[in-house]
Formats: C-alpha cells, sequence, structure tokens
C-alpha cells in the first residue's frame, strides 16, 4: 500500500521547472499604505517608551542623576533640586509625547509617500519587480 508521505517523496523528486513573472507596481492602495504605516508606527512608539524607561533606570541606578543634581545644587544656592523635575513620571511623560508625536508623524510620511508613488507611476511607468515559483 502506498502512503502518503511516499506519494509526497515521488512529487518532490520530480524537477519542474522554475518559472518566472515580471510585473509592475502601478499602485499602491492609500488606505492600505496608511494602515501599514500605523502599525509600523506602533511599534516604534512601543520601542519608544520602553527605551526611555530603561535608559532613566540604568541612569538612574548608576547615580548618575545624584550627581548632576549635587552639582547643580552646588552652582545654585542650593534652592533648587534636579530631582524635582527629572524623576521616573516626567521621563515616561516625555516619553509618551515623543511617542504620540512618532505615531502621528510615521503615520502621515506613510500616507505621503504613498500618495507621491502613485503620481511618480504615472511618469516612470511603475516599479519593475521580479517573482519566481519554486
Amino acid at each position: 500500500m502506498s502512503t502518503v508521505a511516499d506519494k509526497l517523496a515521488k512529487k518532490s523528486s520530480h524537477k519542474t521547472s522554475a518559472k518566472q513573472v515580471r510585473l509592475r507596481l502601478v499602485y499602491i492602495d492609500f488606505w492600505s499604505a496608511v494602515k501599514l504605516s500605523f502599525l509600523a508606527a506602533v511599534a516604534l512608539a512601543v520601542v519608544t517608551i520602553v527605551s526611555f524607561f530603561l535608559v532613566y533606570m540604568v541612569i538612574s541606578t548608576t547615580g548618575l542623576i545624584s550627581r548632576v543634581d549635587e552639582f547643580f545644587q552646588s552652582i545654585s544656592d542650593g534652592s533648587v533640586s534636579l530631582t524635582d523635575f527629572i524623576g521616573l513620571p516626567q521621563v515616561m511623560a516625555v516619553g509618551a509625547i515623543v511617542a504620540i508625536l512618532n505615531l502621528i508623524v510615521v503615520t502621515v510620511l506613510g500616507a505621503v509617500i504613498a500618495g507621491i508613488y502613485n503620481l511618480a507611476v504615472k511618469v516612470t511607468g511603475g516599479l519593475l519587480v521580479g517573482f519566481t515559483s519554486n
């Protein structure tokens, strides 16, 4: 009796000729580009928030903030403490603001690039892409 594995082994031993297809990319769907750029921007926002947290934790653990605070207090009369302005909530708030601004900018940039490509295709004819089947 022939099993499914035997049939698959017979099929894999046959050499099939690889077909090549050359296609032109002549249109990028605007809303697909916006959705994809938004997804990339969300990933970038998460990376931004985590990196702000990790950098603050490394700087705080090494004691760099306290040394800078001591230096700042020695320059001033000691009435203002730098740790009042640089704390984890403040750093995370700045990180969130930067992440939100990046989210907006990257999403709009993806939409603009898709629109520019769709306009440039009318002049250039599109991007030639080759595909092959293995």
